[in-house]
């Protein structure tokens, strides 16, 4: 069984999205991008420590790569 570590909360209002810039949400063992579209990035939270690198990110629901991510979304992506 897997423990869920829990990010401090202040240390959650400072972290985004490293390609959105959007926030995030703790959702067990990964942090959610909270984005209008409802479709963020979900990064791994691993020994406790947030990972924010764009390649380890799961993909959301029918999206099935990264540059098809950038493209469904490139309105809520800072140029």
């Amino acid at each position: 069984m897997e423990t869920t570590h829990t990010i401090d909360a202040q240390l959650l209002e400072i972290l985004v999205c490293p390609l959105t810039r959007s926030s995030l949400r703790q959702d067990g063992n990964e942090l959610v991008a909270t984005l209008p579209t409802g479709a963020g990035l979900r990064y791994p939270i691993r020994d406790g420590i947030p990972v924010l690198l764009v390649d380890e990110a799961a993909l959301p629901e029918g999206v099935a790569n990264l540059d098809e991510f950038k493209q469904k979304y490139a309105d809520v992506i800072p140029a």
